[in-house]
């Protein structure tokens, strides 16, 4: 086997040479991990580009954001720089503030600037101007360089198990990867490809001696959860990387830095355990309701007019929904809560993971009026194996508590006139959840369908349908 090479055998000239080549490359190490850059986020792709500053303004070059998202071309004349993206032309002339798209100007926080062949905006008014070129809502973090294009933010929920020890179940509505590194008394899960936003307080207390509490922070294109712990902490993912768990270790197991597996996407891989950790345990949650809001992603549902499609209406009558539920003081969280891709089976395992009451889906019709209310279909029996349910009917014991929901839902709904009918079908995923299980599909009221997207018929649906679940609130128990 050849010896490694060494230092001390280089005459004094080459260790100079070696010591000057070091010292190089750690300056630039340095300078990489001070340098500024935007993280964007879409539905298609998670990006980051560096950051240009200029007489105190900060700049990005908009062909590299915009090259990911589709078809750009731009050449410059002579002072003017002009850009299509696909049939959409803009147009920017060098030292002014303003830019021209689709013939209409807007105003910019900078000058444009032109260097190296690369047209400069101000990233702070990228907000104003993607929305124009991509006809989606774009939201800018400007204080942490983190650009959101459409409603891809990956949300979060921690709760505290009452195992003993304690567990911390973090519970995403997207897989995520983060990079975690783990020390004495702390864990620190940073994402920088993925769209994890803010919960409603980034500092999260759990009162509990072993994990007493988490914080959430956002610098440079990346996000950041630390979670302190009175003893070294590990984390385990679940789930398909939605579900991440943190734990206290034995002091025997060193502290460690990890990187979350990257999932298959054919088959989901058993959670990571390190050496020395507790296998993972079926953590009690305590959510009475699971919201679906059906569709999401690639899948847009029905096209409701030649603006609105489903995928959107069932996500806003989810959050309406969900904020119902809770001024009623009934625990709930949105399964979908961003414009992603599940798969039936996906909203299932999420929603028997999570143990609820009760599983509602939402849908919307642009035909017929007011509200209907379906349960499972099921077809024949498959034979059950000891603790296991056949998956396609994992609904059958729970049947007779999805028609108890949906006749107090639809009682409650016909005392304040709205037309309700109540029906069964084979809809997925109906049949594999655990729970009381019903969905739900809103109608207009009359004929005009824009009104599904009014948050005036969102909100007096959603109550409707909360005051159904409060009324048998003390039937249908508290959660598994």
């Amino acid at each position: 086997m050849p010896s490694s090479p060494s230092v001390r055998f280089c005459p004094p000239v080459c260790t100079s040479v070696l010591l000057l080549l070091c010292l190089l490359v750690l300056q630039n190490a340095a300078g990489s991990a001070d340098e500024q850059r935007l993280a964007v986020f879409t539905a298609s792709a998670s990006y980051s580009l560096p950051i240009t500053n200029r007489d105190n303004h900060e700049y990005v070059a908009l062909l590299e954001v915009l090259d990911p998202l589709g078809t750009v071309t731009a050449k410059a004349d002579g002072p003017r720089w002009k850009l299509r993206f696909y049939n959409i032309d803009a147009e920017f002339t060098l030292g002014r503030d303003r830019a021209k798209i689709r013939g209409q100007e807007y105003p910019l926080s900078a000058p444009f600037l032109y260097e190296g062949n690369r047209g400069l905006i101000p990233v702070a008014s990228l907000p104003t101007l993607l929305p124009r070129m991509l006809s989606t809502p774009v939201t800018l973090n400007d204080a942490s360089h983190r650009l959101f294009v459409g409603n891809v933010g990956t949300r979060f929920t921690a709760e505290l198990s009452s195992t003993n020890p304690a567990r911390l179940v973090l519970n995403f509505s997207a897989p995520v990867n983060p990079t975690i590194a783990t020390e004495p008394g702390r864990l620190r899960m940073v994402f920088r490809r993925d769209p994890v936003v803010s919960p409603a307080s980034p500092n999260l207390k759990f009162g509990d001696p072993t994990i007493p509490s988490a914080t959430f922070s956002e610098s440079n294109g990346q996000a950041e959860i630390d979670i302190n712990g009175t003893s070294s902490l590990i984390a385990s993912f679940s789930n398909e990387g939605r579900t991440i768990t943190i734990s206290a270790v034995a002091q025997s197991v060193p502290a460690a830095i990890s990187q979350a597996p990257q999932l298959p996407a054919s088959e989901p891989s058993a959670p990571p355990i390190l050496p020395g950790a507790p296998a993972p345990a079926p953590v009690p949650r305590h959510f009475f309701a699971v919201i679906d809001a059906s569709h999401g992603g690639d899948d847009r549902g029905v096209a409701l007019n030649n603006k609105l499609l489903e995928k959107d209406v069932t996500l806003a009558l989810a959050r309406q929904l969900r904020q119902e539920l809770q001024n009623r003081g009934i625990s709930a969280l949105v399964l979908r809560d961003s414009d992603a891709n599940l798969s039936s089976d996906q909203r299932a395992i999420f929603a028997n993971t999570v143990h609820p009451v009760i599983y509602l889906a939402m849908h919307a019709a642009s035909d017929g009026h007011g509200v209907r209310l379906y349960t499972a279909m099921l077809p024949a029996s498959a034979e059950n194996n000891g603790p296991f349910a056949d998956w396609d009917t994992a609904q059958a014991q729970f049947l007779s508590a999805s028609q108890s929901a949906l006749e107090a839902i639809a009682g409650e709904l016909r005392r304040r006139q709205i037309p309700v009918r109540n029906l069964f079908a084979p809809m997925r995923p109906l049949n594999n959840v655990t729970s009381a299980a019903v969905a739900v599909e809103i109608a207009p009221s009359g004929t005009n369908v824009s009104e599904l997207a009014s948050p005036a018929y969102q909100q007096s649906i959603a109550s409707l349908l909360a005051n159904g679940v409060a009324a048998i609130r003390d039937k249908m128990g508290a959660p598994r």
